[in-house]
Parts: C-alpha cells; structure tokens; sequence
C-alpha cells in the first residue's frame, strides 16, 4: 500500500506571505517615487565650487591657457540675475511713433515738375542703406522727384546687386507715396536720355545746407547727381524730417520676398533650437597675436590709402577697439547667460577663424551661423553677393531676443536704432573702455568680483529705454524723435526706485551718472564732422557723358575705410 506523499507545511505559508510582500515592495517605490518628484534640483557643482572660490585665475587671454583655466573659475551657469534676460525695464511704456504732422505737406502740393534727383550710395549693406534713408530726405528738402538710388557696385564688397534685388522697390514706392513721389528710372526727353549733372555734398550737410548748395543746381538743370551718398545729411533736422527718415529706414525699406522667406527660415530654426537666443555681430582688431598677426593687418591695411596706422594699445584704453571673443563671452556669463544658451553669429569670416573663436565656443558650445544651420545649396543664391548675405544675418539678428555687438558699426548702428524704435529690445554695447581695465586684471581677480564690476560697468549700454540723451550719437542709432513714451512710465520708475536703500539708490545712481560718460564716446557728428576730403558743392562731370568720376573712370573709386567695410 502506497501512503500519499505529505505535501511541506512551509509553501502554504510562503504563498500566504507573496501578497505581503508585494504590498510592501509597492509601497516602498511609490515612497521613493516621492521622494525623488520633492528633491530639489542637483546642485551646479562648478558654479559652487566658482562662489567659493576668491583666487583661482578664470582666463589668461585666449587659446590653450584660455580654455584650461574656463575649467577652473567660470561657472556653467549664468547665476543670479536681477532682472529678466530677455526684456527690456519699462520697454512696455515706450512705442515706436512716426506718423507725419497734419502739417507735413502732401508730396503732390510740394514736388516740382521736371526736377529729379539721383544718389549713388557707398559702402557695404548697412551704410548703404542709411544713403537710401537719408536720400529720401533730402529729396523732400529740394521739393524733387527721386530716382530709386544707385547701389555701390565697385568698391570692395564687388556686389553687382541693384536696389530691386535687395529691397522690395514697388512697396518702397508705394509706401512713401504720400511723402515723396519716386520713380523707378529716368523719363526720356524727346527719345533721348537726360545728362545729368553730379556734384557732391559735404558730410552732415544741413537742411539749410541743400538749400544754398544744391537747390539753385535746379534753377539750371532738371537733373542733380549726389555721388558718394553716405552719411551726407545732418544729424539734427526738424522733427517731422526726422518722422520721415523712420517711416524710411523701418517700413519703407522691406526686403524682397526670397531673401525674407530664407532669413525667417533661419530665425525658424534658431527658434527650434531655443526658446530664446543670442544673436552676436563680431569685428576684428589688433589683439596683441605678435608678428604674423601685425603684418597680416597691414597688408589689409595697405589696400585703403586713408586709414592711418593706429596704435592698438592706446585704442583699447580708449574703448576704441572691438573685445575679442573671448571677452565677448565671459562678459555673456557675468551678466548672467549660462552655458545653455543658443548664440547665432552674424559676421564674415572673423580673422584667426577657429582658434579667435575657440575660447566663445567653449563658454557657449550651442553656437550657430547661416552657414551651419542652411545647407550650401540654400544659400547659394546669396553666396556670391555680399549685401543680400548681409541682409539674412540682418533678419536674424533683428528677430533675436537679445543683440550683441563688439563694435560700434553700421550694422551694430541700425540695428540699435531698429531695435529701440521696436520695443527696446535688449542690445547690448560692451562698455570696452571700463571693460578693458577689467580684463587687463582678469587674471587676478575672483569671478565674483568680475561678475559685478562687469554689471556695474554695463548699466547704460543694455538697451534700456533712456540710456542715450536723445540727440546725442548718430539719429539711425537712437532715434529719440520717433520714440513716445507712454504716461505711466515715470510712476513706474519711481516705483522701482522707491524699492532701493537710499544707500544702495544713490550708490547705483552714482554708477550710472559715471557710465553715461562712457557712452562709447559719443561724439555729436554735426559738430565734429571735417569737411570731406572733396571739394564740396563742385561739379564733378567734365567727362563728355556726363557721368561721375566715381563710376567711370578705373582707379579713381574711393577706397571705404576699413572700419566701414568691416562694419557690414
């Protein structure tokens, strides 16, 4: 007989404990799961070990020494910061304004018949573009019809591009209908073309200036002829001249539809990458690269008969010259932009290619051009010409959340202007002559200490509302005549004040009265203004077709200045 095999009293009570088991396991990962979701975030241990570190070196003036000592003092992180990165204080009080007074004439009660006007502008881009603005004024002081203007083909950008192939001309037209009436090109006389007679103006030259000079040209021929169009108008004219140059540089001049259609694309695609974004505009100067760097230099210097051998020192201690990238960024990171930020770069080839860049890339590595976020084969219909490549580094940098420029250009001018006119959106102007102390001694110093002085000597030059005393500096860069501020921006400053110490609000106030001195030197261009190395108000046709030196006769161009063609 077979006895059934008696089955182990422990399963039963192993089976009766798994439902146990089970529970408390569950109940031990949603605790962890607490727990993790209620942690605060890891700590940034490099911008820890950069707070408590009073001593340690943070730069030792660029390549291989640069990027070890990055390692060692700049934290990743912007730090604190007291205000919003993005926006401007008080921007929201302030509105672009443009509209003409109801005594502003009508451009059909003020046109004379038969009485045209052309330009040639000069320059890359930017400069042109500030021809084209003022042109439109001037036109409006001599009572003439404007002839779309000439673009500079022949100087060193070498870029064919006529006006039509940059901006959108119907709607430059059609816009300043009202203002000025333009035409497209000449009407013939009797199946003939005009001979028109070319002279050129001074520099700066004043409403009353046109008048003496140029308007009685008219009282014998029908047609004038300004060459060399750049910065040829007065900083300072009547309020309603200057309404104009606004509805000019910021509506009027739209750029075609192909080159916006590819400059938002790209704006498209920063944004993809980053709710926010940088966009840097960079120039070159002398930074103590040695031998090979001076005669490099020189030879480019070489090529423009006008500019004279500067002593780089000397320019730096006078905020004169541009900060390297290098500098560039740490300034970013003091004031507060971290390692996660997007940068696009809007320039040229930049002099010493990847290694000048190689200390900013390593502060910021998400860094960007056109030329890394297009393909070839998208910009190749830009590639050979200079100004409409000019103009989609434009866009975007017109479309970024904060502009930063190592120079005080063209293009870093219009912009500004551009900017201020929009909303005040943030431009930031290094203030490179208290700066250029501070980097002189960088290596000395702890980065908490940089960080607020870099602050300190930034206040004025961030693209706040009021930063610049209106009429001061170039009007296509502040243009304080087509700025309205609204009623409750002076309560809310003084609201804002009200918060302070009365020691910290003198203290900051003594800061900003010293910086406003620094004003990247601002000169007041009507008064300081030579006038021009040309004889000013003189024919300049003597050739038998009547057109210009500056177009017809091979070597006779004028060279721009180096500063200017870096500048676009």
């Amino acid at each position: 007989m077979v006895l059934p095999r008696r089955r182990p009293y422990g399963n039963n009570s192993f089976r009766r404990l798994v439902p146990v088991i089970a529970l408390v396991c569950g109940g031990i990962l949603v605790f962890l799961a607490l727990v993790s979701f209620l942690m605060p975030p890891p700590v940034d241990t490099d911008h820890l070990r950069s707070r408590h570190n009073h001593v340690v070196p943070f730069g030792t003036g660029g390549g291989e020494g640069s990027n070890g000592a990055l390692k060692l003092g700049v934290p990743i992180g912007g730090g604190r910061s007291n205000h919003d990165l993005w926006s401007s204080r008080f921007s929201k009080f302030y509105h672009g304004c443009s509209n003409a007074s109801q005594k502003f004439g009508k451009a059909e009660d003020i046109t004379v018949p038969n009485r045209f006007l052309m330009i040639a502008t000069s320059g890359g881009l930017n400069q042109q573009r500030t021809g084209i603005t003022d042109a439109v004024v001037a036109a409006r002081i001599l009572n003439a019809t404007l002839v779309v203007p000439k673009l500079d083909q022949k100087s060193f950008w070498k870029d064919s591009s006529d006006f039509s192939d940059i901006f959108d001309v119907d709607w430059f037209i059609k816009y300043l209908a009202k203002d000025i009436k333009i035409i497209k090109q000449l009407p013939e006389k009797k199946g003939k073309s005009w001979t028109p007679y070319t002279m050129r103006v001074p520099r700066k030259c004043s409403e009353r200036c046109y008048e003496s000079r140029v308007r009685p040209v008219f009282s014998k021929r029908h047609i004038v002829r300004l060459t060399k169009f750049d910065y040829r108008l007065a900083n300072r004219l009547g309020t309603d001249l200057q309404k104009l140059r606004c509805r000019v540089n910021y509506h009027a001049l739209r750029f075609t539809d192909p080159i916006l259609d590819m400059g938002r694309e790209l704006v498209r695609r920063m944004r993809i990458r980053s709710k926010h974004y940088i966009a840097l505009h960079l120039r070159r100067c002398y930074y103590g690269g040695g031998e090979k760097e001076r005669k490099e230099l020189g030879a480019i210097r070489k090529r423009w008969k006008t500019l004279h051998t500067s002593n780089p020192d000397r320019e730096r201690r006078h905020g004169k010259c541009p900060l390297t990238p290098e500098e560039v960024g740490l300034m970013l990171r003091a004031l507060g932009y971290g390692s996660d930020v997007h940068i696009y770069v809007a320039s040229g080839e930049v002099y010493g290619g990847e290694e000048t860049l190689a200390p900013l890339k390593a502060l910021f590595p998400n860094f960007y051009s056109k030329d890394t976020i297009a393909m070839k084969e998208e910009l190749e219909p830009y590639a050979a010409f200079s100004s409409r490549m000019a103009a989609l580094d434009f866009i975007v940098c017109d479309e970024s959340d904060v502009f930063v420029t190592n120079n005080n250009g063209n293009m870093a001018k219009i912009l500004a202007g551009r900017r201020r006119y929009s909303g005040h959106k943030p431009t930031i102007r290094p203030n490179a002559k208290k700066l250029y102390r501070l980097f002189l001694n960088k290596g000395n110093t702890s980065w908490e200490a940089f960080t607020s002085k870099v602050r300190t000597y930034q206040r004025g030059f961030m693209g706040e509302p009021n930063e610049v005393r209106p009429g001061r500096g170039e009007f296509h860069e502040n243009p304080s005549s087509c700025i309205c501020e609204e009623p409750g921006a002076a309560n809310a400053k003084r609201d804002q004040g009200s918060q302070k110490s009365g020691m910290e609000e003198s203290d900051a106030t003594r800061k900003d009265d010293q910086n406003m001195d620094d004003e990247l030197e601002w000169i007041d261009p009507d008064d300081d203004e030579e006038e021009d190395d040309d004889q000013t108000g003189v024919q300049e046709t003597g050739l038998a077709n009547g057109s210009d030196l500056d177009y017809s006769v091979p070597g006779t161009e004028e060279q721009p200045e180096l500063e200017e063609m870096l500048s676009d």
